[in-house]
């Protein structure tokens, strides 16, 4: 059903497949770690929704906005709302001119999601090598969520084990 709303949404066909991959690696992640894992594939399949609309970073909090007005639970909005990078916290989100609120990953699920997100590029699995390039060419080897990537995937991998 997921699928089929990221289509009836008017989600490009490269969302889609980016959406699988991700499903696949987020369960992948999951392995056996104390998660739901329908709530991780649920929020895997739903994460970009927004880009059916808007192609910047405000994809998140526009899928949020659509998944609200379906009435999907909290549970999976709060995983499509806080899944670019491994977040984006208050002050950040202000000067990017988010909503005010908390875009940062909170329950494993959420954080699951998000850093199954970083590994996928295009339908592609990647490293984090590639991740951590990726955003430093695009906001500064400095930029303070070069570090929460580098956090959060470390806190996956441990917990993984």
């Amino acid at each position: 059903m997921s699928i089929h709303l990221l289509r009836s949404a008017g989600c490009p066909e490269w969302v889609v497949d980016h959406s699988l991959a991700v499903r696949k690696k987020a369960l992948e992640l999951a392995g056996n770690l104390p998660v739901n894992r329908e709530l991780v594939e649920e929020g895997a399949l739903l994460h970009d929704i927004g880009r059916c609309r808007t192609s910047g970073v405000d994809h998140a909090v526009e899928g949020a906005r659509i998944l609200r007005k379906l009435g999907y639970p909290v549970e999976v909005i709060r995983i499509v709302e806080r899944h670019v990078g491994a977040g984006i916290p208050e002050d950040e989100a202000d000067a990017l001119g988010l909503p005010p609120g908390n875009y940062m990953p909170e329950t494993l699920e959420e954080k699951i999601v998000a850093h199954a997100d970083n590994l996928i590029n295009g339908s592609d699995e990647v490293d984090i090598d590639f991740v951590i390039k990726k955003w430093s060419d695009r906001l500064g080897k400095n930029h303070p969520s070069i570090d929460r990537l580098r956090q959060l995937h470390e806190e996956i991998m441990e917990m993984s084990k």
